[in-house]
């Protein structure tokens, strides 16, 4: 039992150093005659069949993963518990039931996953990014963990956040900062900034985020990955704390971050077949449903098409890259269809008025408990605003929903010129500018819009910054302060963004639950891409 030190920085140098005891004790194991090349396998299924059939053992693929984990973690600080023992051992139990019985356990049996440091697993601490939550392991797995473990998944680790999850980078005093692979300098975005960061350095292939006004869809951007935002009730959040725990205006969402996309259908699917309403009362009993998924991905879709949220104008690259997608879709006989940015701005401010509801209250009392400094992001955050009356709180309520009502309203009412049919989803930026310097983002706009309404979300990788983003006109009159600073992160950044090639993604929108199609349209796009 370790003794409980009452400095929070006496509690950050033990974490820290059992952290770094776990991997080095890792690192000092005889792995000279590893293949390493397991790790460029991008796919879950087929790594997964040279499991099932013998060509790898569960083991095998255990130690090549902690070894490049290991590797990526000290290039970008992704790690906060280390789950190696738990995994070796795990990995061991799956190949002596191959061996016994012939077949697999499930359909990710041996494949390693890593969770955000949020997810409850038994025997280790979630801490949130908040000192005061060190030193207090679960007792039980999270809903999702069990079922990833039934599924055959092997779990290696927990991984880097925001202190309080409440921000679109990944720093905290207790684990530090985590940076972007590409460059030490630059973000890999957040809140699920670990996950993103070791899935882009073939540290893990499936990781799992959560999503509040974009923590998943962010960093899928930022670092060239798939990330899907679930409505809130598709898969089971039981067992994952958060901050605002309690909270029912804006549920967060539980997703799965990936290094392709049917990889990530296949994860859905095989997830959804094991009943999570069975196991988690907020999920909604829905089957997966596999008619919507072929019908989408097999027929001319009707695009929604939205360039700019009117607040702050992308960058050059993210409007070249989703230009020539929509001329791409448009040769593929895909119809494209305008949309436009009203009702956003309501919708964000209803959010960021949820976000203060409290006055900070939640976030402050568990960084007071812990006694480590705010980082300045939650410190502002905190500051915001004053708490409000239950009264007042109802009428955000009544706000929120006449918001949702006027926007499926609106869905309803733009229709394609050419055919008269409604939007199958949105095609759309998921941030106005790719990664950034630390500390440098501000504006999140187009992805939280989509938890205030709860729909489905995908970001995918659409290409890359380059060197003739450069020459793109980038002289407007500034709309406001946020659309000033992003013209002058361009201006000022736009050599090394060059240099870096640096990942731009897409989003694709659907209406609530509508993962099925959302995922098929992404694979239509992904095809189309490739």
């Amino acid at each position: 039992m370790v003794e409980m030190p009452n400095r929070w920085q006496e509690k950050v140098r033990l974490k820290r150093e059992a952290r770094d005891q776990a991997l080095a004790a890792a690192t000092n194991e005889n792995l000279q005659e590893l293949d390493l090349s397991v790790v460029d396998i991008d796919d879950i299924a087929t790594l997964a069949s040279r499991i099932a059939s013998g060509d790898l053992s569960s083991e095998s693929v255990t130690r090549a993963y902690i070894r490049k984990a290991i590797a990526a973690h000290r290039q970008a600080n992704c790690f906060t518990e280390i789950l190696f023992e738990d995994a070796l051992a795990r990995a061991r139990e799956l190949d002596d039931y191959r061996a016994k019985h012939g077949n697999v356990v499930g359909p990710l049996h041996g494949i390693p996953v890593t969770v955000k440091d949020q997810f409850d697993v038994s025997g280790h601490d979630t801490t949130l990014g908040y000192v005061g939550r060190a030193f207090h392991p679960a007792t039980q797995d999270a809903v999702l963990v069990t079922m990833l473990k039934n599924l055959g998944a092997v779990v290696l680790a927990k991984t880097n956040l925001p202190q309080s999850i409440m921000w679109c980078e990944t720093e905290n005093p207790l684990w530090g900062l985590t940076t972007n692979p590409l460059c030490k300098d630059y973000t890999p975005g957040g809140s699920t900034g670990g996950e993103a960061a070791l899935l882009h350095l073939r540290g893990s292939l499936l990781g799992w985020g959560t999503d509040l006004g974009g923590s998943i869809r962010i960093p899928a951007h930022m670092m060239g990955l798939c990330g899907l935002k679930p409505s809130s009730s598709r898969l089971p959040y039981y067992g994952v704390p958060v901050s605002t725990e309690g909270q029912q205006h804006v549920p967060s969402s539980v997703g799965p971050l990936t290094r392709n996309l049917s990889s990530m259908t296949l994860v859905m699917k095989e997830l959804i077949r094991l009943e999570p309403w069975g196991r988690d009362a907020r999920c909604a009993p829905i089957p997966w449903r596999e008619e919507i998924f072929r019908e989408f991905k097999s027929k001319p879709l009707t695009i929604g098409l939205l360039t700019d949220d009117g607040v702050v104008r992308p960058h050059p690259p993210i409007r070249r890259v989703l230009h020539s997608l929509a001329d791409k879709l448009r040769a593929a006989g895909h119809d494209i269809v305008e949309w436009n940015a009203s009702l956003h701005p309501e919708c964000i401010q209803v959010l960021d008025e949820y976000y203060t509801a409290d006055g900070g209250e939640d976030i402050r009392r568990d960084v007071l408990a812990g006694g480590e400094p705010f980082i300045p992001h939650v410190e502002a955050l905190i500051n915001r605003g004053q708490p409000i009356s239950v009264y007042d709180y109802w009428q955000l309520n009544k706000r929120k929903v006449a918001l949702q009502q006027a926007y499926l309203e609106k869905w309803k009412g733009i229709k394609s010129p050419k055919t008269g049919k409604q939007v199958d989803v949105i095609l759309m930026p998921p941030m106005p500018h790719t990664s950034l310097p630390h500390r440098a983002c501000r504006w999140v706009g187009y992805t939280k819009i989509w938890n205030v309404l709860d729909y489905s979300a995908l970001v995918i990788p659409a290409g890359k910054v380059k060197s003739e983003d450069g020459d793109a006109p980038w002289h407007y009159a500034s709309r406001n302060e946020l659309d000033k600073w992003n013209a002058g992160l361009w201006t000022m950044n736009k050599e090394k963004m060059i240099e870096l090639s640096l990942p731009v993604g897409v989003q694709i929108v659907g209406r609530k639950l509508e993962e099925e199609k959302v995922l098929a349209v992404g694979t239509v796009v992904d095809e189309l891409l490739r």
